[in-house]
């Protein structure tokens, strides 16, 4: 059985290599690259990266610089003005002064989680981003799919996919799987007995079934129904964008099997991420 210091461990070693990951991707970008938009409104390459740098920055306890931020249209809930102060804070910076800064601030916090390596995942570390109070599990859980992530809003934008044979990928897509189960059963909230299956094919398949029970929980059955009330398949892509939240159901490719209404309102639940 895997210790609680193992786990955060495996999350830090994900984190270092999901860090190494989209600075080489950052590193080879053309200067036009930079301005590409990506699937996050009023983001473009430029302010992904710069979004990275401002966390990494924060966490390896460098201060931020204040910065006003104006009514934007894509900023919503105050947690969305502090993501966007970071963005604000660095947009005179070149694109090479972005990834220069965030390799500055991985190399700081790797020595210091290398000197002092957490091991209570429930505890709270001093330095979180903006203050949020997350425990050590959530925020060392949450650093490589957050990378991870945006390199692949990086790559879609400039049109160089890869990097779905990584940690960084392993780590994001069981984050994603995670929340399977309350995406059907909170959110859908469909009658008790519903079966719901979904197959992401790719490098590492993913394959998720629940059941509604009596308490409106979407649980594992104990078999695989052969006949669910809706069957979902769909590639990896698919699955983290629609995760993400970066594009409507209406814009990826899912191929639905049985209860389309319900299919399509289980796709549309499946963001997890602001």
């Amino acid at each position: 059985m895997t210790s609680d210091q193992d786990r955060l461990t495996e999350y830090i070693e994900t984190w270092r290599s999901a860090a190494a990951d989209v600075l080489a991707l950052l590193r080879s970008l053309d200067e036009e690259d930079w301005a590409r938009p990506t699937d996050l409104p009023g983001w473009d390459v430029h302010a992904v990266a710069a979004h990275l740098a401002h966390l990494e920055s924060e966490l390896s306890g460098v201060a931020q610089r204040e910065v006003e931020v104006p009514e934007l249209a894509h900023v919503g809930a105050p947690t969305g003005t502090y993501t966007e102060s970071g963005v604000i804070a660095r947009k005179d910076l070149s694109g090479s002064e972005i990834a220069d800064e965030l390799e500055r601030a991985v190399e700081t916090r790797d020595r210091w989680l290398r000197a002092n390596p957490p091991s209570d995942p429930g505890a709270v570390p001093e330095l979180t981003p903006g203050g949020i109070g997350w425990s050590w599990e959530t925020l060392l859980r949450n650093r490589p799919f957050d990378l991870w992530m945006h390199e692949q809003d990086i790559r879609r934008a400039v049109g160089r996919p890869g990097g779905m044979n990584t940690p960084g990928a392993t780590h994001s897509l069981t984050v994603l799987a995670m929340s399977f189960g309350y995406a059907v059963g909170k959110r859908v909230a469909p009658p008790v007995g519903t079966t719901v299956v979904a197959d992401v094919t790719g490098v590492h398949p993913v394959h998720l079934a629940v059941e509604v029970d009596a308490g409106g929980r979407a649980v594992p059955p104990t078999e695989t129904p052969s006949e669910p009330d809706v069957h979902l398949r769909m590639d990896a892509e698919t699955f983290v964008v629609l995760g993400g939240g970066r594009r409507p159901v209406d814009a990826v490719d899912v191929a639905i099997t049985g209860d389309e209404q319900l299919g399509r309102a289980v796709l549309e639940a499946l963001a997890v991420t602001p």
